[in-house]
């Protein structure tokens, strides 16, 4: 499996360390609170709360030891690139596919941070890396699992990366 893209906006980062915040300091304590109380019920082997709250701890546990080691890996991308003419981390594309002239609008951002309902997509899946480096005006071939789609960039813009 090829390793995750570091890069993230802070917003981003923001969003990964209050995760890791509520998951610590508050939900963990309380399903630890509740397992402690399921516990104390009496037979363990039987009781439907404690085995759920154990592997609720599990699948906590878990999440909180990704985010930790993911907080130490991301580079976070704070500054705009020199050259905003061209498709980068952070940038807002609208593209326009050839074939059926449907527009769309994408956002580039890192894997911590897609959210396809607002198009914000990986800087490692397939359209960024086709759209990486154009300009306003190129078309660019896109290889999708259902086809290839072709689609010509309509334009580029940049919101700030400040939080």
């Amino acid at each position: 499996m090829p390793a995750l893209s570091p890069y993230i906006t802070p917003v981003g980062k923001k969003r990964l360390e209050k995760e890791l915040d509520e998951l610590w300091y508050r939900v963990r304590p309380e399903v630890v609170k509740a397992l402690s109380a399921a516990a104390a019920e009496g037979d363990r082997s039987e009781n439907a709360e404690y085995i759920y709250r154990k592997k609720q701890l599990r699948e906590i546990d878990r999440r909180i030891r990704y985010l930790t080691k993911r907080c130490e890996e991301i580079v976070v991308v704070d500054r705009l690139p020199k050259d905003l003419s061209r498709v980068f981390f952070g940038a807002s594309v609208a593209v326009e596919n050839i074939d059926s002239g449907e527009q769309q609008v994408f956002r580039i951002v890192g894997v911590d941070e897609i959210d396809l309902e607002r198009g914000f997509i990986s800087v490692s899946s397939p359209v960024a890396r086709a759209l990486l480096r154009h300009k306003v005006g190129e078309e660019v071939v896109v290889n999708v699992p259902d086809g290839r789609r072709e689609y010509v960039i309509a334009a580029i813009t940049y919101e700030s990366l400040d939080p």
